[in-house]
């Protein structure tokens, strides 16, 4: 049992330490200064996938879907609401389709909202949210 001694003396250390902490929200820095392999939001380069669907395979949550479009490219369907974010689908992945960027402030009230279909729209290679 602790004496009210000592816990008195605990407490009022206490009160004169800095917060290890930091304000999150209003501290912008905090927002920026990501580790160098942070492991976010994925990113798909449709230019660069062959579709061999290891990144599914590999997936522990089976949150990514690798499809075929007619015109022999190949879409990916994320659902970020089921990935862990443990990035083995970016380590498996033969010719670094996917990548892990640091973006993390993924919430939503939509669910429909954390699934992107991600595929190259003619003439570039760019992702569109579905």
């Amino acid at each position: 049992m602790i004496r009210p001694g000592k816990m008195i003396k605990q407490v009022l250390e206490s009160i004169f330490k800095k917060p290890a902490t930091t304000k999150y929200p209003y501290i912008r820095e905090a927002k920026e200064a990501q580790p160098k392999n942070f492991r976010g939001k994925l990113k798909f380069y449709p230019e660069k996938c062959i579709g061999c669907k290891m990144c599914m395979r590999d997936c522990p949550s089976n949150a990514i879907t690798i499809n075929k479009l007619p015109d022999g490219k190949f879409e990916c369907e994320i659902d970020l609401g089921k990935c862990i974010y443990c990035a083995q689908c970016v380590d498996s992945c033969p010719k670094k389709a996917l990548e892990a960027t640091c973006e993390f402030e993924l919430a939503s009230l939509d669910r429909d909202k954390l699934k992107l279909t991600m595929h190259a729209k003619p003439g570039d290679g760019t992702q569109k949210p579905s």
